[in-house]
């Protein structure tokens, strides 16, 4: 048997398009106003609690389909391949993320991506496994993680080498930054929720069947595809801006 002869969940594809439509969203305005077309305020206010709103539905949903992937793998007698999975996907990532700060650092210099959402989520993966036979525990541990990085907001040292962490220095910036603290949190709670509402890889909560409509297979096809779209986005959006005339060729 193998992992695409079981089922979907399709609200949690559907939830993680809607995550993907509103980051999509944000960056579309953060990008008006990084290239100085329109003065719009992305670090406070709306647009920063939506950012956050939107990460941490992305992060917890990241969570849940661990707790799903580790449940279909015992159901098929796969945890074997489960954790070389994992691994892989996490280095596979991690290249990923390397390319974006890559990237970024060319071609914006201060404020290239250190340790951002990708980073984050690719040492989650790798992180990750022990913590997902600890259940309901897991909320408890989620928590006093976010505790923790919250509180280490509030400090600053004088070297970067603790950035992924969650630890930086007062001047640092960077236009993503995720560290593992306090957002390695949010995944660990997100695995309590799947381990909740999916415990056996079993919906165990009442969910209306809405899986055909169009609407939800479209955002659920969003969802499916997120990692394509997270890396192609930024491409996009500032190609139609270039295309359309918004951003002028010297910008």
């Amino acid at each position: 048997m193998e992992y695409r002869q079981l089922v979907r969940f399709w609200e949690v594809d559907f939830l993680r398009g809607m995550a993907i439509v509103l980051m999509v969203l944000f960056h579309l305005f953060f990008d008006l106003n990084y290239f100085g077309v329109q003065q719009i305020e992305v670090a406070s206010g709306f647009w920063f609690y939506l950012a956050r709103f939107t990460a941490s539905l992305f992060l917890l949903l990241v969570g849940v389909s661990l707790t799903l992937s580790h449940s279909r793998a015992r159901l098929l007698g796969q945890i074997d391949r489960f954790r070389y999975r994992l691994m892989k996907r996490g280095l596979w990532i991690f290249s990923l993320a390397m390319g974006v700060t890559l990237v970024t650092y060319l071609f914006m210099g201060r404020g290239f991506i250190v340790f951002g959402v990708l980073h984050l989520i690719s040492v989650s993966l790798l992180l990750a496994y022990p913590f997902l036979r600890l259940h309901g525990v897991n909320f408890l541990l989620g928590l006093l993680f976010i505790l923790i990085g919250l509180f280490f907001q509030s400090l600053s040292v004088d070297f970067p080498w603790l950035l992924w962490l969650g630890l930086a220095p007062m001047d640092f910036r960077s236009v993503d930054y995720f560290p593992l603290l306090p957002w390695f949190g949010v995944i660990l709670i997100g695995v309590a929720f799947g381990d909740l509402f999916y415990r056996g890889y079993s919906r165990r909560i009442p969910v209306p069947d809405i899986a055909g409509s169009s609407l939800v297979n479209g955002f659920a096809f969003l969802g499916r595809n997120s990692l394509a779209i997270y890396l192609a986005h930024q491409p996009v959006l500032i190609g139609l801006m270039y295309l359309g005339g918004v951003l002028l060729p010297w910008h």
